[in-house]
């Protein structure tokens, strides 16, 4: 073994404290930054690939056949800035009268093509095969497992045309149907526009989209162009659920990271500096500068990789049932969602690089100084700017030990720093994560603000093998209403409906009742109350580029109702509008009503309830009660975590400089303890000299956290948040948490301020 991994290897096992310091703080930041990396990636990379496989469609573009003919449409296909296109496809909107397996009652487009290929979306075939000629039809398969094999007769009917059989299930990542059919099909459908399918050569954002479905449609008759749909908006409604986890991982990865260079260089600087005497007995035994170096870089590297290789380890475990969670629900396609290598390799490597830069620099001291200089300096008695400000506070009225105490943190002005910046790291996340945990408990318990209980009752579907309910619409909610412990209830219609101007269908919630008790869902405006009003989620709007006040027309059954977006719910769907019973009366009123919602009086007995619904109808379906928010526990349970190794972590940072700081302070100790110290006062003198470290680090990393509370909430871009879930901050806490830095410093330097007290004066004479 060489010289140089003898020394690295004594100094491990030397410095096991410091070891085991730098190996904890890398796990915790590789795990954390493993996570976020794993978001970023999946959130983006899948579908990237998936959408460039199947040569998706930058824009699905619907014109008016009555405007424009295919000739013209066709000539489009050679315009600046078109890549590739395919079409024209005739299209029609027919109506499901009944649900159908995952296809909901609504309005549905179907397009015809020959043939699932071409230059802009590929559609891929997942079962069967594809319709090839009159009355047979594929339809758009929405889940993320594969759907089986085809039952033989299978048909789906639609309204005013006989019923198709279905010959096969297919997806496509541009979304551009709901349905397929040969083009000999299509004129029993009665299709009223023509779709076109674009690639450009620029579509990266979304005024690159808009220029080139410009320089396409340029020339071509006004108002022709009467739907579009951007993949943009696609790779958004994909990735919402991970970005909604993404700025709070993000943000406790870079604080993980900070904590890791302060630590790193706190325990290298240390090191070089309580060993001075070590690094000139190297020199006068022949070690170069640069070995001296590479033993100190070795000293740091052995604990980084053992830290980072297990740190990954545990991320890789804690990110799987995340990105299910962040993706469940969501139309994922063809992508396929998982950690992409890129982030191992990151990590891996990545790490032990941000360690060795850390140490770096105080390591370039220890190959500086030469033999001689270095072991003069590990014996050269301490002069400066402590020795005079220790002089100042000794003729103050403080009690000795306690001015001694005050004066250490300026003998070393320059770990003091390092280390009280690890403390306003650790003040911050827990500020941070104290805000977290209260504005994700009440947005747990968002629109139950009064405490009560919900119960949802479904009227039963013989479409989906349910018993249908003896008792009418009205005389369901009036039996609701009778039951005893009903205080509000509300009634609900569900179904797709189209939106002017966007080609991809969205589900209508329609209430009817006490909807008061929805008031405390809406952030902004007010919940719908009359026809013609609408209340949609965040992701709503910023998909379909609207806000409150806009007006949106909703199309269904060949009638259509325009309605004003009166409020921004805190969360939903971004594809879903709720709306009232007067607006579903001018577009369906036969819909039947599925949903019943009952808030219950206070101390009302959900289970009896729940009993006396069953009996009252075996019709009503009792459905299970909301379920815990996964984001919220997840975000609680992450933040919680990461902010208790932190917390170790800041707090095992503050243990390396006190210990590091007493076996410097051997003789004083001892000089100390020679003219009556005792080890009560040692300890008090100890502890002393981190606290007001630890209280200005309180002070700094309070806001630091009250900023990053509000710089995370206000963009989670799936909720939105209203100024009560904000605003948790109070005075009492805050004065808690500003003592967390001195609980933080404390809880550090106990152990090693103990074990100084306990040192006897013969044991510092004999080590000198």
């Amino acid at each position: 073994m060489s010289a140089v991994g003898s020394a690295s290897r004594a100094a491990v096992r030397r410095r096991k404290v410091q070891t085991a310091v730098i190996g904890l703080v890398v796990l915790c930041s590789t795990t954390t930054i493993l996570l976020a990396l794993a978001l970023l990636g999946a959130a983006s990379a899948p579908f990237e690939r998936a959408f460039d496989r199947q040569r998706g469609a930058h824009v699905v573009a619907a014109f008016d056949r009555a405007k424009v003919s295919d000739g013209q449409l066709a000539r489009t296909a050679g315009r600046p800035g078109v890549e590739a296109a395919s079409g024209p496809y005739p299209q029609a909107v027919v109506d499901v009268p009944a649900q159908w397996r995952w296809v909901p009652p609504g309005p549905l487009t179907v397009v015809g093509r020959s043939d699932p290929a071409g230059g802009v979306d590929h559609v891929r075939l997942l079962a069967g095969r594809w319709a090839t000629g009159p009355g047979e039809i594929v339809v758009s398969w929405h889940g993320r497992e594969s759907p089986g094999p085809i039952e033989p007769g299978t048909k789906l009917t639609l309204r005013g045309t006989p019923a198709l059989t279905v010959v096969g299930y297919a997806g496509s990542m541009s979304k551009s149907a709901g349905a397929w059919v040969a083009p000999e099909q299509m004129a029993a459908l009665h299709p009223t526009a023509v779709q076109m399918l674009y690639r450009f050569t620029a579509s990266s954002t979304d005024r690159e989209i808009r220029d080139g479905l410009s320089q396409a449609t340029a020339g071509l008759p006004q108002g022709s162009l009467t739907n579009t749909q951007s993949y943009l908006t696609l790779k958004r409604a994909f990735s919402a659920g991970a970005d909604s986890y993404l700025p709070f991982l993000t943000v406790f990865g870079i604080l993980g990271l900070l904590v890791s260079a302060l630590i790193v260089g706190n325990v290298v600087s240390g090191a070089v500096v309580s060993g001075y005497r070590h690094i000139g007995v190297l020199k006068a035994l022949g070690f170069t500068p640069n070995q001296v170096l590479a033993v100190y870089l070795t000293m740091v590297s052995v604990p980084a990789v053992a830290g980072c290789v297990v740190g990954t380890l545990i991320g890789d475990a804690l990110s799987r049932p995340i990105l299910r969670d962040a993706f469940s629900g969501i139309e994922t396609g063809d992508a396929s969602i998982g950690i992409s290598a890129w982030v191992y390799a990151v990590c891996l490597l990545g790490m032990p690089a941000l360690v060795l830069l850390a140490a770096l620099v105080p390591a370039l001291r220890a190959h500086r100084f030469s033999a001689a200089r270095a072991i003069s300096a590990g014996d050269a008695p301490r002069t400066g700017r402590g020795l005079r400000i220790q002089r100042g506070l000794g003729g103050t009225r403080l009690p000795r030990a306690v001015s001694l105490g005050l004066s250490q943190p300026f003998a070393r002005p320059g770990r003091t720093a390092m280390t009280m910046a690890a403390i306003v790291l650790g003040v911050t996340t827990v500020t941070l994560t104290t805000g977290l945990t209260s504005t994700m408990v009440a947005f747990g318990k968002h629109g139950q603000n009064n405490g009560s209980a919900w119960v949802n009752v479904e009227a039963g579907r013989p479409g989906l093998g349910q018993r249908a309910p003896k008792l009418t619409d009205g005389q369901i909610e009036a039996r609701l209403r009778s039951l005893p412990g009903a205080d509000r209830v509300t009634a609900r219609a569900i179904t797709k409906v189209r939106l002017a101007g966007y080609t991809q269908p969205a589900a209508a919630n329609f209430h009817r009742g006490d909807t008061r008790m929805y008031d405390s869902e809406v952030i902004q405006g007010h919940w719908p109350h009359g026809p013609g009003e609408a209340a949609v989620a965040p992701t709503f709007l910023s998909q379909h580029g609207l806000t409150v006040g806009d007006r949106i027309t909703l199309y269904l059954n060949g009638r259509q109702a325009p309605v004003t977006i009166v409020g921004e719910l805190i969360e939903g769907h971004a594809d879903a509008v709720e709306s009232t019973w007067e607006t579903l009366a001018g577009l369906a009123p036969d819909l039947p009503t599925i949903l019943y919602t009952v808030e219950l009086a206070d101390g009302a007995d959900a289970e009896a309830y729940a009993r006396a619904v069953k009996a009252s109808d075996p019709g009503l379906y009792l459905m299970p009660g909301a379920s815990p928010n996964t984001t919220t526990t997840t975000v609680i349970g992450v933040a919680a975590a990461f902010t208790v190794l932190l917390t170790v972590v800041a707090a095992l940072g503050v243990f390396n400089t006190v210990l590091l700081n007493t076996r410097e302070r051997r003789r004083d100790l001892g000089t100390l303890k020679s003219i009556g110290m005792t080890p009560r006062q040692v300890t008090v003198m100890t502890v002393t000299s981190v606290a007001g470290p630890g209280a200005v680090g309180g002070l700094l990393g309070v806001p630091l956290g009250i900023a990053a509370h509000r710089l995370l909430v206000d963009h989670v871009g799936q909720v939105a948040f209203p100024e009560s879930m904000k605003n948790v901050w109070h005075t009492p806490q805050l004065a808690l948490l500003v003592l967390a830095g001195v609980a933080i410093a404390v809880l550090g330097a106990l152990i090693p301020a103990r074990s100084a007290a306990r040192m006897t004066i013969a044991k510092v004479l004999h080590n000198e």
